[in-house]
């Protein structure tokens, strides 16, 4: 499964709807950790597959989303299930941290 640009606009659809665990990773371009968090999430994608979907949140411009789910820094990543809010991490997350943070969900 790729990556998927997440806005106020698809939330609904590809969040909240979507039938497997969502990680929101809270980004911005300019952020050097996000860009190292986003490399780390291409690989996790490849080794989880189907099992679980990650969706992009620019903070810059939608600065609604992040306000919602209180981030406060980044890179900070939310696993939603089921559209219901499970857990945050804030800063980068290692391959083995990602998996441990879907653990018993995805």
């Amino acid at each position: 499964m790729e990556m998927t640009t997440i806005t106020k606009d698809n939330f609904d659809d590809e969040v909240l709807a979507c039938k497997v665990p969502v990680i929101l990773d809270f980004w911005a371009e300019w952020c050097m950790p996000c860009k190292m968090q986003s490399m780390i999430l291409e690989e996790f994608v490849k080794e989880m597959g189907d099992a679980v979907k990650i969706g992009k949140v620019n903070v810059d411009e939608e600065a609604a989303l992040a306000l919602k789910y209180q981030i406060m820094s980044i890179p900070t990543l939310v696993l939603m299930d089921k559209g219901v809010f499970v857990k945050r991490v804030s800063g980068v997350q290692q391959l083995e941290e990602l998996k441990d943070f879907v653990a018993g969900i995805a």
